[in-house]
């Protein structure tokens, strides 16, 4: 064989070699896209609503301003309780909104006199709807979102990228887009995420199998309190961000605007666009999170309860507070501005007795528990 021969022979094995390597990456792409596809959604978001058109307005209006391109991985569900007549209207003048609507044939009533009947009302809307998208339309998951709520440009991202952690670690109870000391002085780092004892509600996704554990025992009224009781939780935590990727502006609701001046008003919703699909979450499975959160705090320098605001002001670098008692951490939480507020004996963000927030920009203050040193925090 001549050399001209046996190189054109070379060059027509290359090519074959070229369209076989390239017809098996195609294949292998179309394979991956196919088992996405055979996954179905990443989640149904439902929008709770009742009677409050304007607000409904102003939530669907952010949402699906981010929600166009993700509208097959986040099915669109508005529920709405009651039958107010212009809610109905501005949920189906959306039509990326698929809408649903609870007519309880069986109001329910109070149990204590003077409680607030919207409660109870809540709490049976709730299960109607969760049992709507989780057992009659077989959703995986679903994100919880209330009609006074806006959202930030990566909240759908958030959710997509934090979904397999709640699918594989079965210490999580949801994944949250809250802080409940997410006020802007209190907070820096979009990128950073947390464990957290406590569960926030405003904006949060739950698997079916743990829907499938709660709703056999779903309480008639209170149902967010109610999931908060260690006997529910169960010792399961809850995934939050440092920067909250929702906004609630609903100083007019069942609550009567509790909270609202003081903590809810100045919350900052996260502005920046987080490519979450880049970022590596496996630190926030409990075995990788806690020698890590550990490290932190044990870094932080030790300072008494008498001098804490001072050295937040003044001193250099993250500082550790001890309280001794819950009284003591109210005392604490005031002198700092954080929410007081405790249920079930956990304050609101604490992880294993530990809140941590930002002070004058990056600074780190760690508010820990005498009573559970961090050498009891589990590292399996």
């Amino acid at each position: 064989m001549s050399g001209v021969d046996e190189k054109a022979r070379l060059e027509e094995d290359n090519r074959v070699l070229g369209t076989e390597l390239e017809d098996f990456q195609n294949k292998e792409q179309l394979a991956k896209i196919s088992v996405g596809l055979k996954q179905g959604p990443v989640a149904a978001v439902v929008i709770m609503a009742c009677n409050r058109p304007d607000y409904l307005e102003r939530t669907l209006k952010s949402v699906t301003k981010y929600h166009k391109d993700v509208a097959e991985k986040f099915p669109l569900f508005v529920s709405q309780d009651g039958s107010n007549q212009d809610v109905m209207d501005t949920a189906r003048s959306f039509s990326s909104v698929n809408f649903l609507q609870h007519l309880d044939e069986n109001p329910p009533k109070t149990r204590n006199p003077g409680e607030i009947i919207a409660y109870y009302k809540i709490a049976s809307h709730y299960k109607w709807a969760l049992t709507q998208l989780f057992n009659k339309r077989d959703f995986r998951r679903v994100v919880i979102l209330e009609d006074d709520m806006e959202i930030s440009p990566d909240f759908f991202s958030y959710f997509e990228a934090t979904a397999p952690l709640l699918d594989t670690d079965k210490t999580l109870l949801a994944i949250s887009s809250w802080n409940d000391n997410g006020q802007e002085k209190f907070v820096s780092d979009p990128e950073q995420l947390y464990r957290s004892d406590f569960f926030p509600g405003l904006g949060w996704m739950l698997t079916k199998s743990t829907w499938e554990e709660l709703a056999p025992k779903w309480p008639n009224a209170y149902w967010d309190d109610w999931l908060r009781l260690k006997e529910n939780r169960k010792g399961r935590q809850v995934i939050r961000p440092e920067v909250c990727r929702t906004y609630n502006f609903g100083e007019q609701g069942s609550s009567l605007g509790q909270f609202y001046e003081q903590y809810l008003k100045s919350i900052k919703l996260n502005n920046v666009n987080v490519d979450w699909r880049s970022k590596d979450l496996n630190y926030l499975k409990k075995g990788q999170f806690n020698p890590i959160f550990n490290s932190l705090v044990s870094k932080a320098a030790i300072i008494p309860a008498s001098q804490a605001l001072t050295e937040a002001n003044y001193g250099e670098g993250d500082i550790r507070v001890q309280y001794y008692s819950l009284v003591e951490f109210k005392y604490l939480a005031h002198e700092f501005g954080i929410f007081e507020d405790t249920k079930d004996g956990i304050p609101r963000t604490a992880y294993n007795g530990v809140i941590v927030f930002r002070w004058k920009g990056q600074k780190r203050v760690f508010l820990t528990n005498f009573f559970q040193q961090l050498d009891t925090i589990e590292t399996l």
